[in-house]
């Protein structure tokens, strides 16, 4: 009986992802641009070619090889580790590269006299598993936006949209769909530390546990057959003691008008899981401090629904890359943590190709980010800097992603995240992990492990 009503909802799953308005298929004719080598475009959909300053090179495969001594589970050597910095971006003289600069870099300038962009050589690193790459060839031509943009329909493991729609008002929400589920590994095991940073630099570090299972992503899944949940996603406060043993369960799904996001959170003082339909949009993310919302987890997840997206084009523009020293082991949150800012001798900027995506709140929504403009890596999708503005239309948060590729997997993803509150002079840096294990993406789990009654279990223990 189990078997057979599990059978009929992913039937009804499947019939609902392929009904309501469907956009932007792309073309056999675009589809043939993609491919690993001799293509125009890579298979992520990036221009291969380097640009005509020479200053942004061809794609070449990215980091496809460990470097020399490294094993899994170290925090990865930096393969670029003899590069030297060719220019360094500061308050004196930013106002000469604005034309490659954000809004929110720039008010960093303004605001913090000392902060700069260390930039060096751009390095094409990012790279993923072959299959990835054959996956996401084949949505090319199949992959479809649902409802108003809500969800996906005839796509599987790879990223759905390489090449995006010619309407800007399309292309917008593909972008950041192509974000939210791009390669990260079927599983994942990691600490997720973060601190809430005072104007005055002080912070108290918030250690958290978090694992992942994506099913999108397992080989020959379909979207029937993982019932319109993209990732299961479970999180536990390990540490300060006050905050120990806040647990967070959540179902995060493909499709939000067939089924919302679904959110669970065990209180250790109440000994009791309680449904929490308000871990989402702009609520407060956990042990945050109120400096980022839910939405800005992995700088961008959750519904598309309350936004208009528009895609406003590709621009050349500095954006953290390639930060293995931030990434490293050998670096010492308390080096790293500063007032105002990330110690900028740790961080490293390259000049890449983004996509630039505008977001505007839609009539009859709220959020207290009415507007945000996404900068996406054209080689990984990854999002690498958002800037927030407020409901005066005035800039608030400035958001930026330093990553790296983990080549055991491979994938290029964060290993920081910072959001700067430019009003307050506070800041948020998620992803400390430099003082204890490297993400595990050989963790084994199952949809089991993340289900409430889980939740309950591990929560009593």
């Amino acid at each position: 009986m189990k078997m057979l009503k599990q059978a009929g909802l992913a039937a009804v799953i499947a019939a609902a992802m392929t009904t309501g308005i469907a956009y932007a298929k792309a073309s056999a004719d675009d589809a043939a641009k993609l491919g690993v080598s001799g293509t125009p475009l890579t298979p992520l959909g990036a221009e291969r070619a380097g640009n005509a300053a020479g200053t942004i090179p061809a794609w070449t495969g990215g980091v496809t090889q460990p470097p020399a001594g490294y094993k899994v589970g170290m925090h990865h050597p930096d393969p670029f580790a003899g590069d030297k910095a060719t220019l360094t971006i500061t308050a004196a003289n930013h106002q000469q590269y604005a034309e490659q600069l954000t809004t929110g870099q720039m008010a960093m300038f303004a605001k913090y006299p000392d902060w700069k962009m260390v930039v060096y050589p751009t390095r094409r690193s990012a790279s993923n598993p072959q299959r990835t790459y054959e996956m996401t060839i084949k949505n090319a031509t199949t992959g479809e936006l649902v409802g108003a943009g809500d969800g996906v329909a005839n796509v599987t493991e790879g990223v759905p949209f390489p090449i995006l729609a010619a309407d800007p008002a399309i292309a917008g929400a593909q972008a950041v769909w192509n974000h939210k589920l791009k390669y990260k590994g079927v599983s994942l095991q990691r600490w997720a530390n973060q601190a809430p940073v005072t104007a005055n630099g002080t912070f108290s570090l918030v250690r958290i546990k978090e694992e992942l299972l994506g099913l999108y992503y397992k080989p020959n899944a379909t979207l029937a057959d993982i019932n319109n949940v993209l990732v299961y996603f479970y999180q536990e406060v390990v540490s300060p003691p006050r905050l120990a043993g806040q647990v967070l369960l959540v179902h995060e799904t493909l499709n939000s008008q067939i089924g919302p996001r679904q959110a669970w959170v065990y209180n250790p003082g109440q000994r009791r899981v309680r449904r929490a339909p308000n871990i989402a949009y702009d609520n407060p993310g956990t042990a945050s401090d109120n400096l980022r919302t839910t939405d800005m987890t992995d700088m961008f997840n959750g519904a598309l629904d309350r936004y208009e997206w528009k895609y406003v084009g590709k621009k050349e523009m500095y954006v953290p890359y390639n930060s293995y020293k931030a990434h490293s082991s050998d670096s010492k949150i308390a080096d790293l943590v500063k007032p105002g800012y990330i110690n900028p001798d740790y961080l490293r900027y390259e000049l890449h190709r983004v996509h630039v995506v505008e977001a505007n709140v839609k009539p009859g929504q709220r959020h207290i980010n009415p507007k945000r403009m996404f900068y996406i890596d054209e080689d990984s999708w990854q999002i690498l800097v958002i800037d927030h503005f407020d409901g005066q239309g005035k800039l608030w948060r400035y958001s930026e992603a330093p990553s790296v590729n983990y080549y055991e997997v491979p994938v290029f993803w964060s290993t920081l995240e910072t959001h700067h509150d430019l009003k307050s002079g506070r800041y948020l840096a998620v992803g400390l992990d430099n003082e204890d294990k490297m993400y595990d993406f050989s963790f084994q789990t199952t949809p089991d492990m993340f289900s409430v009654q889980s939740l309950r279990q591990r929560g009593f223990q």
